[in-house]
């Protein structure tokens, strides 16, 4: 079917990469403790979104772009990497916790939005992502298929799938053992470091990534 083969070792190879804990699930889990299970589900479906980013580019061959070319490479690094550092400085300075949103029936200070559109953009940013795909993606496609931007598509649509039913489970768990934590302010502003100190240190990792 659309030139896919071994769809089953690549299930398996997806939902264990997908289990291996990482930069995202450290996000989700955090946005989980401090925000409640909203702000887990909207991290993990910002991820998602993230992903899906990768995945279209790999079928129209904007991955291997970034693979070819050392300055895409570096253009896209650095936006990721600035973003990155520059979200994990305004956590580490800011001076008050996220509440939950159930928190005397106040929002969170941090909206759910910002919670997705941040997931969306770690990820999408991620020039490391976008070769993960590149690499990953064309060993279960034939090299003669004749639609292999459509067999690109629906692998990365199963990847993703198993790794939004994970992450949202994940998040589920994380936000249901920290229901305590969450009544603790000092503890929430300790996360909220945390995650800064996270965003920076990713954002340095980034920058410091070869095109090669």
């Amino acid at each position: 079917m659309l030139g896919i083969h071994s769809l089953w070792l690549f299930v398996l190879s997806g939902v264990l990469l997908n289990v291996t804990p990482g930069p995202d699930t450290a996000y989700i889990v955090g946005r989980s403790v401090q925000i409640g299970w909203r702000g887990g589900v909207a991290a993990a479906l910002g991820i998602s979104a993230g992903c899906l980013v990768h995945v279209f580019a790999a079928a129209i061959g904007l991955s291997a772009l970034l693979a070819a070319s050392s300055f895409a490479f570096t253009v896209v690094k650095w936006i990721g990497a600035a973003y990155l550092i520059y979200a994990g400085i305004r956590m580490l300075l800011a001076n008050s916790p996220s509440p939950a949103p159930d928190a005397a029936g106040a929002p969170p200070a941090l909206s759910l939005r910002q919670v997705f559109w941040q997931g969306v953009l770690t990820n999408a940013l991620n020039p490391k992502v976008a070769l993960f795909f590149l690499a990953f993606l064309p060993q279960f496609v034939d090299a003669e298929a004749p639609g292999k931007a459509l067999a690109f598509i629906v692998l990365g649509l199963i990847f993703i799938g198993t790794g939004t039913v994970w992450n949202l489970g994940m998040a589920a768990f994380a936000a249901k053992a920290a229901g305590r934590l969450r009544k603790s302010g000092r503890a929430l502003v300790w996360l909220n470091r945390a995650l800064g100190a996270m965003f920076v240190t990713l954002g340095v990792r980034m920058a410091m990534l070869q095109a090669r």
